[in-house]
């Protein structure tokens, strides 16, 4: 028997299979081991980053460098990396894909200087996005119709836990062992995703599967989201008017007209548009942008709040977001039953609405606010979110053909980077005009001494992530009271950041009542034969 199967376009009972290959549960725990590698890495990091920048002496722009490359690789690829799934097949990527992203946390370990360290996380970018699109391919082609949303809900369940275990299993390594361990230990992970993979995996392929590759469209495309991506990442920095955020975003809109307009012209495009005409589609797409830019735009400012607000430690901050994340793990395979059930949208409207309900509560935290008022929010946001992640995820792979299955899953992760990506910039850019606006009237209503201006500039920064601007040598009593002034400003940011979140969950909530069940997943497993 060998590893390839190719998909009939007709849908017919599936023979059985010999043996443990192409064994769809056993293929989803192969996915899982690849997924949770990423997954994990993508938290467990930002740990890391004080003690690498302490270690190899890098600049905070270096240190900012080590994410950045990361996100950058991997939000440009993904979609591409999709349609060398679907051209060469999802298992030959997937396991190029964990192979090379072991390799590159190895070499990230065996670094001496922070240049290396960042040409490798590019490169594990590269690599991640190999990886995500296939798993996702390899599922939609294994599992049956009727099994698919309870795969992608388990699929949600290690995402959940793996993002849950990176800043405890990041800060417990970094604290006992080194900073090279949180990516040396990607190494044994890959190893065993690598040995399952080989073992498990078969190769799935539709008979009508792409023949050619879109250069000229995969080079659009990555400018183009390079310089989407390129322009959220640094508008903190310069400042949404300037006219280097001006220019890459207008270099981005430019980049997907032409992306558009060539895909209209060549025989074999990297993104059929014709993929949009499916109305839950595209509605799939714009809702896990909306969910993205809520949860990792609001998200982004939870950590800051618990551990500079409240002084907790990464790993007790990592131990106080566990209602949200356990929350997302009980609630994906849950979710993937009901959704199997009663379809998609009810799910989807009734979990970004707890969400929105969520972002509204968390809106109101405070300094005082104690660890039982915080958990509820998070719980209530990671049952909110679970139906999401498995609904919106099988809605648009389910309602792609099989054929582009890859692409479809390229199109879900890259909705999700830029969603986070622009909901980091945009509730930052609220947090920082909330700080300015209040601060002034903060410090006044304190008694304390007046600022010059560049003081005020220096006090903002430190504020905007919950650093009370406290000066060496001040008596005690006002050290306390600036420290009350900061957290308050800070939590008064964070309130309109999570308000302005908690609208747009509102908004995705809407969009989700144009979301139904897969039209093509019918096309996966039952639609095999050897």
């Amino acid at each position: 028997m060998t590893s390839q199967i190719t998909l009939a376009k007709d849908s017919g009972p599936a023979p059985d299979r010999a043996g443990l290959r192409g064994h769809p549960w056993l293929t989803l725990f192969a996915v899982a081991i690849g997924v949770m590698m990423v997954t994990l890495d993508g938290t467990i990091v930002a740990v890391a980053n004080p003690a690498i920048q302490q270690d190899l002496n890098a600049s905070l722009a270096e240190v900012q460098w080590i994410t950045n490359g990361y996100l950058l690789a991997l939000a440009v690829s993904l979609i591409t990396a999709g349609k060398l799934g679907d051209r060469f097949g999802h298992r030959q990527t997937f396991l190029i894909g964990i192979a090379g992203f072991a390799l590159s946390s190895a070499a990230i370990g065996l670094s001496t200087g922070v240049e290396l360290v960042i040409a490798f996380r590019v490169a594990q970018g590269l690599f991640g996005a190999l990886l995500m699109p296939a798993a996702l391919g390899l599922l939609r082609a294994t599992f049956p119709a009727e099994k698919l949303n309870m795969a992608i809900g388990i699929w949600g369940m290690v995402i959940g836990a793996s993002t849950a275990a990176g800043p405890i299993v990041g800060g417990l390594l970094v604290e006992h062992v080194s900073w090279q361990s949180v990516f040396f230990i990607n190494v044994p992970v890959g190893i065993v995703a690598l040995i399952f993979g080989l073992f498990i995996l078969v190769d799935h392929r539709a008979a009508n599967a792409p023949r050619s590759f879109d250069v000229l469209g995969v080079l659009l495309l990555s400018a183009a989201m390079f310089s989407l991506i390129w322009a959220l990442i640094k508008a903190a920095e310069w400042g949404w008017g300037d006219s280097r955020t001006v220019l890459f975003l207008a270099g981005s809109v430019l980049g997907f007209f032409l992306f558009a307009f060539w895909e209209t012209k060549v025989s074999e495009p990297l993104i059929p548009l014709g993929m949009f005409r499916s109305l839950p589609l595209s509605a799939g797409t714009v809702l896990m942008v909306l969910m993205a830019f809520a949860f990792m735009g609001g998200l982004f400012f939870v950590t800051f709040y618990l551990q500079n607000v409240h002084g907790m430690s990464p790993v007790d901050s990592g131990l106080h977001l566990l209602p949200l994340t356990g929350m997302m793990i009980i609630g994906s395979p849950l979710a993937g039953a009901a959704i199997t059930k009663v379809g998609p949208r009810i799910p989807l409207v009734a979990g970004m609405a707890a969400t929105a309900t969520a972002c509204f509560g968390m809106a109101q935290l405070t300094p005082q606010t104690g660890t039982l008022t915080m958990s509820l929010w998070f719980a209530l946001l990671g049952l909110g979110l679970a139906p999401v992640m498995v609904g919106a995820t099988e809605v648009i792979v389910g309602n792609a053909p099989l054929e582009l299955s890859g692409v479809a899953g390229g199109l879900q992760q890259a909705a999700m980077q830029v969603g986070g990506s622009l909901g980091t910039a945009v509730l930052g850019a609220v947090m920082a005009s909330t700080v300015s606006n209040s601060f002034g009237d903060n410090w006044r209503a304190a008694e304390l001494p007046p600022l010059t201006p560049e003081q005020i500039e220096g006090a903002e920064m430190g504020i905007q992530v919950g650093i009370a601007p406290v000066p060496q040598g001040v008596p005690p009593e006002i050290a306390q009271k600036i420290t009350e002034v900061a957290h308050t400003t800070f939590v008064d940011g964070m309130g309109t950041a999570f308000t302005v979140a908690g609208v747009v969950a509102v908004l995705a909530a809407v969009v989700a009542c144009f979301t139904k069940r897969g039209e093509n997943a019918s096309q996966g497993a039952g639609a095999a034969h050897i």
